[in-house]
This record gives C-alpha cells, sequence and structure tokens, in this order.
C-alpha cells in the first residue's frame, strides 16, 4: 500500500523535482500538486491524500494557516512542512497548528524520503538541527507574550522529572529512537525504555509523538 502525497509549494521547480523522485520510492505515489494554500485545500478535499508535504512561505495562505485550515477539514491528515526558514516561533506555530513535522529543504533526499514515513507512521519529524536549536531555546528570538525573565518558570508538570529523564525526553524531541538514546547516554536500552514509561506517566502523555510535542512547545532543556 502506497503513502498518498500532495505537495504544496508556490514554486513550480521545487514542485516537479520533488513530484518525480518522490513516486520513484516503490511506497510513496504523489496524488497532487498545488502552488498555493487555498489551491491544497481544494485537492486536499477532492484527493484525500494521507500526507501534505508543505511550504512554510506561499502567496496568499502560509503554511500555519494552511495547515490549520488541513487540520480542520480532515483531522487525520498528516502535515511535514518543507521549508527553508529555521526560525523558532514559525517551527511552535506549525506544531501548535497540528504538523507533525518542520524540515529543511537542504536535507538529504534519503532523509525526507524517512521523514515521510516516519510522519506516516505518526512519529514527530524535526530536522535534528531544528529540534537541538528549539529545546535549547536559541533558534530565534522568545515568543511575543512571553513572561518577564524575572517571573517564575510556568508548572508544566517535567518539574517532577528527574535529570536523566530531562535527557532522555530532549533525546526523543531530536528524533532519536531507544537505541539511539542508549547510545547517546552509555545506557542499556532496557532502562531507557523504563524512563521512557516514566516520563510518560509523569506528564500525563500517550506516547513518543506527544512527548517530543511537548518538549518542543514548552522548552526543556538538557543540562
Amino acid at each position: 500500500m502506497k503513502i498518498n502525497l500532495l505537495l504544496v509549494d508556490d514554486h513550480a521547480v521545487v514542485l516537479k523535482g520533488l513530484g518525480f523522485f518522490l513516486n520513484m520510492q516503490a511506497d510513496l505515489e504523489v496524488v497532487g500538486f498545488a502552488r498555493s494554500g487555498e489551491e491544497a485545500l481544494r485537492l486536499a478535499a477532492e484527493l484525500k491524500p494521507q500526507l501534505v508535504l508543505l511550504d512554510l512561505l506561499m502567496q496568499g495562505m502560509n503554511g500555519i494557516e494552511t495547515t490549520e485550515r488541513l487540520i480542520e477539514q480532515q483531522p487525520e491528515l498528516k502535515i511535514l512542512i518543507l521549508t527553508s526558514f529555521a526560525e523558532h516561533d514559525h517551527v511552535l506555530a506549525c506544531l501548535q497548528a497540528g504538523a507533525v513535522g518542520y524540515l529543511l529543504k537542504d536535507m538529504e533526499p534519503d532523509q525526507l524520503v524517512e521523514a515521510i514515513r516516519g510522519a506516516y507512521h505518526g512519529n514527530v519529524q524535526l530536522n535534528p538541527s531544528i529540534a537541538k536549536l528549539l529545546v535549547a531555546g536559541k533558534a530565534g528570538s522568545p515568543a511575543a507574550g512571553s513572561a518577564p525573565a524575572d517571573a517564575p518558570p510556568p508548572q508544566t508538570g517535567a518539574e517532577t522529572l528527574t535529570q536523566r529523564e530531562l535527557e532522555v525526553l530532549v533525546l526523543i524531541a531530536s528524533g532519536q529512537s531507544n537505541k539511539e538514546i542508549a547510545a547517546t547516554l552509555v545506557i542499556a536500552e532496557k532502562t531507557v525504555k523504563t524512563h521512557v514509561s516514566s516520563i510518560l506517566g509523569k506528564l500525563g502523555l500517550d506516547d513518543r509523538t506527544q512527548a517530543a510535542l511537548f518538549a518542543v512547545k514548552h522548552g526543556y532543556v538538557q543540562a
């Protein structure tokens, strides 16, 4: 069974190149191309793709608004942002709008294919550089309306996590598997699984995807 894709970008060359490459993959099929957010909404309703690969900055509706509208239209639709812009506010806004990933156009083609497959299965997809910058709070300026520097940090539930659990949470957000986390922290994979279960329980989350989004949205960092 192939993953049906809708590609959205206001550059025709980008659409043609992506479409040609992705259609070469045995498990992927591009069912439509859109040059704007408005056209994406129309084609998504007509073609019912399983995943949308969406540019961020387009004439008319941008990727954030388009994501919100697409999710309202089809709540189960998976949306991956593919852009050249690595800015803190853009990333958070896209994830909060319902996107399952934020990728940069300079990534390797094979990595893009793997990200599409991962997103289809419900796993958050972030370029490693984006994830690291986000969790370190260095991807850009603070979001508007953020608390004053001398204000106490908001209580999110992460204050109940141990230092090791925070480290695991950060690595989950960077897209690492349990095996990769174990290698990074030099601990047993079984121990990682225990930490992941503890994190989910303490934060009241259902899965790793929710944990990754939690880490990104709240900016918890690895010490």
